[in-house]
């Protein structure tokens, strides 16, 4: 295993050595500095990251789920875009997961020893009953967190597909995992300190293979998210705007339609641009696999 010193995200920063003395907005020019080549550092690794989506759609058509799964700030990048899928995309919450190493409560405190054991890992998969129609994507800055290697060997004794997301060259993870990919980030402004352009990087790329796999499952027409789920004040009126604006319609007619269609988005927008009734649209929608675009062309 490679030894955690020679990693680049251990690295001390030639570029931050005196950051302990530096004026308050010299310090936060330097790290916005280094934040600038996140983004750069993330397109290179699109082509890994277009098979990862490949993955996950092919799984979503067979029934399986997207599983997130790392230890401290990984961990929790992991968790927390799990949650957003249902309120964004209307996913039921078993369908994208997030696991941390020591469970729930290490969302808020650190768990000691929990990501030094592959075991556990094993064990967190097999509580949720892992199959072989899942994605297991597996998030460790250092590319090396046993917790997660650990994970990756046991999606793949499963049949499971898998990815890893690191921010080191030739990681280990990567060599565990059926798409590795690698985010180059470099040193830390605080040295060893992942939760910074590490977990910046490791977001971005959570954020890709999240909305496109749901872009490519029909969850969204045009850039609208149609399948969002009005819960809440802000989302009715979000809902709202959504089907006011894939309709051309003013905002009255928007929300009529919306009640008719019992507050589901995707209902309306067909309603209105196929010309037929709210069963007439759930008809065409159901043919379609949910895509609207489709459904209204059908």
């Amino acid at each position: 295993m490679t030894e955690i010193g020679s990693l680049t995200t251990e690295a001390s920063n030639p570029r931050t050595t005196t950051l302990d003395s530096m004026p308050i907005d010299e310090l936060l020019r330097t790290m916005n500095a280094e934040d600038a080549g996140v983004a750069s550092v993330v397109a290179q690794a699109i082509p890994q990251i277009a098979q990862a989506v490949e993955l996950i759609v092919a799984a979503r058509r067979r029934g399986g789920r997207l599983i997130y799964l790392g230890a401290g700030t990984s961990g929790r990048l992991g968790v927390l875009d799990a949650a957003e899928c249902p309120p964004t995309f209307g996913t039921a919450p078993g369908e994208v997961l997030g696991i941390i190493a020591g469970g729930p409560q290490a969302l808020l405190r650190a768990v000691e020893g929990a990501e030094d054991d592959p075991v556990l890992a094993a064990a967190d998969l097999s509580a949720i009953a892992l199959t072989s129609d899942d994605v297991v994507v597996g998030l460790a800055a250092s590319g090396r967190t046993p917790y997660v290697i650990g994970a990756l060997r046991y999606g793949r004794s499963i049949g499971a597909a898998t990815v890893a997301i690191s921010c080191n060259r030739n990681a280990q993870a990567s060599n565990c995992a059926d798409v590795g990919i690698e985010l180059d980030t470099g040193p830390e402004v605080l040295t060893g300190s992942t939760r910074l352009k590490a977990g910046t990087a490791q977001k971005m790329v959570c954020n890709m293979l999240s909305t496109a796999a749901m872009v490519r499952s029909g969850k969204v027409y045009r850039n609208l998210m149609v399948d969002v789920q009005p819960t809440n004040a802000k989302l009715v009126d979000r809902a709202r705007r959504i089907v006011a604006e894939a309709t051309g319609t003013d905002s009255a007619t928007a929300a009529a339609l919306l009640d008719a269609a019992d507050g589901q988005v995707k209902t309306a927008i067909v309603m209105r641009l196929a010309g037929v009734d709210v069963s007439a649209a759930r008809a065409l929608l159901c043919d379609a696999d949910g895509r609207v675009r489709d459904a209204v062309q059908h």
